[in-house]
């Protein structure tokens, strides 16, 4: 295979896994697969990363996105609870 092939494939794994977390996240659902609803939502978190306060925004969403991997992991139902905070 040519290494333009093995790349090409690489990227596309990639591309994959990425849209996979928009999916295991609910994003798809919630928005009614609202492209537009969900590429600025990409965009807001974006700018969060981009701003002052991207440390504190990075260390809360990894530490959620660790504990929904490991809930996961583990079996659990990452299904949000009536009144949970978003962590906004």
């Amino acid at each position: 295979m040519r290494d333009w092939q093995v790349e090409r494939r690489r990227r596309t794994r990639h591309l994959i896994e990425l849209g996979g977390l928009v999916v295991k996240s609910g994003v798809v659902e919630l928005t009614g697969d609202d492209r537009a609803v969900i590429y600025g939502a990409l965009l807001w978190i974006a700018n969060k990363l981009r701003g002052d306060d991207s440390e504190r925004a990075r260390s809360l969403w990894t530490a959620k996105g660790t504990h929904a991997f490991d809930t996961i992991r583990d079996g659990g139902n990452l299904a949000a609870k009536p009144g949970q905070s978003n962590g906004e």
